[in-house]
């Protein structure tokens, strides 16, 4: 695996490949001693020209416990904040010996033009770019999803025949946007639910049905519902009337909770506007799996960083360089 730009492009054996050394992964995070030597020598850089500590700091966990070095990154304050360009940035980065550079930007396609303009030539996974994707957050989803499902049985399975109901912001929404892709191509049944005026113009394209009534949804019992968390900060017009209204039409509260099946799980990406999107009974109910996919987060993403780092890259690059 050369980079993680999406998941619209991920094949499904490569999803499953990335899903089963989470697996491993996962495993070794139980023991005492939580690190592992894999990656000892390489270099991770965390580049977010956007705030986001839940996410900067997973990676910085993930990588940490490979034992490579890792050197965060913050845009605000720093010389691209005066004007310097993804560009110069990029190839500053390449004279440190950056082995791998993960990159959160508000613009959509940033990750991309790093991977393809020949600035650098360190892999590079993608944390979120403007409203396009946010594939790790995807493949951990699918991940908490399976575990959930199969339990310790789930190596090589993939999500057919699960039905994923996801409700709320989906026009502003780059984690909708990669589990749509994610879980259709691991075989799940994917339900957007949200107000018209929060549904893209080209959501026709995605493999997904569109309803605009949560309770409607829900009455097909899915096996997981992912509540999205309303961005406000995005947002410089009326979507919906009052956030009391969108509450009780798009909500996910306690009486949505308790009409689920039997086994069903309620997620959330984080960070949480509860009693808006979600209200705190939903978000701390046993069916919750909130703090797990924080958790499985650092395993997803230490799997991403091992298939990008260690061996075939060794071998492109003649070993570290």
């Amino acid at each position: 695996m050369r980079h993680l730009l999406d998941t619209r492009t991920l094949d499904r054996e490569t999803a499953l490949r990335i899903l089963d050394v989470a697996e491993d992964m996962s495993d070794t995070q139980s023991r005492e001693v939580k690190k592992l030597p894999t990656l000892r020598g390489k270099t991770v850089v965390n580049l977010f020209f956007e705030d986001s500590t839940r996410t900067r700091i997973s990676f910085e966990a993930a990588a940490k416990r490979l034992s490579a070095d890792v050197i965060n990154f913050a845009a605000k304050g720093s010389s691209v904040s005066k004007g310097e360009s993804l560009k110069d940035t990029a190839q500053t980065l390449q004279a440190m010996g950056a082995d791998a550079v993960v990159i959160r930007h508000p613009a959509s396609g940033a990750p991309q033009t790093l991977a393809t303009s020949g600035w650098i030539s360190a892999g590079v996974v993608n944390a979120g770019d403007g409203t396009h994707e946010h594939p790790t957050q995807a493949l951990l989803d699918a991940f908490t999803i399976r575990k959930r499902r199969f339990g310790a049985d789930s190596r090589g399975r993939d999500l057919s025949g699960v039905r994923v109901v996801i409700v709320g912001d989906v026009l502003h929404s780059r984690v909708a946007r990669s589990n749509v892709w994610l879980l259709s191509t691991l075989g799940a049944d994917v339900t957007l639910v949200s107000p018209p005026t929060l549904v893209p113009q080209n959501v026709s394209l995605w493999p997904a049905k569109v309803v605009y009534d949560l309770d409607q949804a829900l009455a097909e019992g899915p096996d997981a519902v992912m509540t999205l968390r309303i961005q406000l900060e995005r947002m410089n017009a009326a979507y919906f009337p009052t956030e009391r209204e969108y509450s009780r039409r798009w909500g996910l509260d306690a009486r949505r909770v308790a009409s689920l099946p039997d086994g069903s799980i309620v997620m959330h990406p984080g960070p949480m506007n509860r009693g808006l999107e979600i209200s705190s009974e939903a978000a701390d109910s046993p069916r919750s799996t909130v703090l797990e996919q924080v958790t499985n987060g650092v395993s997803i993403r230490m799997a991403v960083l091992y298939l990008l780092l260690a061996g075939e890259r060794d071998d492109e690059r003649g070993g570290d360089q």
